[in-house]
Parts: structure tokens; sequence; C-alpha cells
């Protein structure tokens, strides 16, 4: 029992002072997941509503459900509504509700489950850094704190300018080109401590630098060159082709 207790204790001490963070991917504050509370920018008196290009569009979106479902489109609608105002305010949500004829709580629910919709007011350039275990174990938090250092600003905070929001975000499906982060739509992968200036350095200038690997592959192929399958392909049945083996008085085909 002492051996234990004093295990359990040398383990909490290096807990508390371990050197590493801890990425989370959690918002900072509680009322940016579920709660709202109205200010000048986000209140139900602030005008939204679809630009007639958008319209069009969400009367395209709407059509491919058949009568009776419309309410499954209105994760792209809201996605719509995002990229029109920037982010996604509470009267959007409420002309989206409107707008499919569907209860706003059902709206909510939608909104505050899937962390891609900005309830709250985001950068020009959102990046997204991914933290989970692949990336961090090529280098996340470094590429994290090349941004912070870059930025001046820490994961869920805005640039003064408007032009950045940082925040760390988990798995983003690019594993095998880690480490990687996202900026708005576009993945940039491959990354070294120089890329992630190259990259804030061509945004700042107003570019759109090329997305994907900046290690010079085309995409998630050895970055060393094939180990494996570096013949041509044999052809279709390749040694499974029938062949009888004899089994008692009998030959069986397999």
């Amino acid at each position: 029992m002492q051996r234990a207790s004093l295990l359990a204790v040398r383990a909490s001490s290096l807990w508390r002072h371990s050197p590493r963070n801890v990425s989370v991917s959690s918002a900072l504050r509680s009322d940016q997941l579920f709660v709202h509370r109205d200010d000048e920018r986000n209140n139900a008196k602030v005008k939204f509503e679809f630009t007639p290009e958008n319209i069009k569009r969400a009367e395209a979106i709407t059509s491919i459900y058949p009568e009776g479902h419309k309410n499954a489109a209105v994760i792209p609608l809201l996605d719509l509504a995002q990229r029109q105002h920037g982010w996604l305010p509470l009267t959007a949500m409420h002309y989206v509700a409107d707008y499919l004829g569907m209860p706003r709580m059902r709206v909510y629910e939608v909104a505050t489950f899937y962390t891609m919709f900005m309830r709250q007011p985001v950068g020009r350039y959102h990046v997204q850094v991914c933290t989970t275990t692949p990336c961090m174990l090529r280098g996340a938090e470094d590429i994290q704190a090349c941004v912070e250092r870059k930025l001046g600003i820490r994961p869920g905070e805005t640039t003064s300018d408007g032009l950045f929001t940082l925040s760390v975000v988990e798995c983003l499906g690019a594993c095998v080109n880690a480490p990687m982060l996202q900026v708005n739509d576009d993945y940039y992968e491959d990354l070294e401590a120089k890329d992630v200036d190259e990259l804030l350095d061509a945004f700042k200038r107003g570019e759109r630098p090329k997305p994907g690997p900046r290690s010079g592959r085309f995409s998630c192929e050895p970055a060393k060159g094939l180990t494996s399958l570096t013949e041509p392909p044999k052809g279709p049945g390749f040694k499974v082709r029938a062949r009888p083996v004899v089994a008692g008085p009998r030959v069986c085909l397999y």
C-alpha cells in the first residue's frame, strides 16, 4: 500500500510539472459552445437574409431533397449563410429555420453540434492547427508555437486587424501528411517552421498560397519513394486461377 501511494504521488507530481502542454480543441469559453449571449453584433435585431445570388443557390440545394424532407438541407444552408456573412450569427440561424419551415431549436442543435459553424466573429483567415496524435508526433506543437509567435495571438483569439483567427482542432484527415493546418477551406501539409512564416506572410499580402504538401510531394505518396508494390500489376486473377487438387477419389477445383 505504501509503495502504491508513493507511486501515485510521484505520478501526480510529474503530471503537474510536465513541461508538455496538453493540446485541446474545445472552445475557450462556454458561451462559444451552447450558450448565446446578445451583443451589438449578434442579437435578434441584426438583419440577415440571403443575397439574390445565394437565394438561387439555396433553391438549387433544397431542390435536391424530396418534399417532406427539405429539413435535410439545414447543414448546407447554414454553411451558405456562414460563407456569406463570414460567421454564423443568431439571425442567420433564424433565417435558415424560417426558410426551411423548421423549429429554430432544431437549427440551434445543428449549429452548436458542429464545430465548423462559427457562432462568434472570426478573422478573414481562420488558421486551424491539427493537434491530434499523428500531427502531434510530427511536430504540431512547434507549428502551433510558430503561428502564435508570428501572429501574436493564442488559440481562440483574433488579431487586432481582423485578419487571422487561430484555433486548434481535432483530426483533419491528412495524417500521412502531418503536421498540417487548415486555412479556411485549404489544407497545407508536411509543414516546417519556415513554411508557416511563408504562408502567413502570403496571406498578409492578400495572396492564396497553393494548397497541399509543402515538401514537394504531389499527394500522400511515400516521401522517400516506394518500398512496396514496386512492380507493374500482374493482371487480374494472378495466382488465384482454378487448379485441380486431388482429394481422395475425386478431383476438386478451387
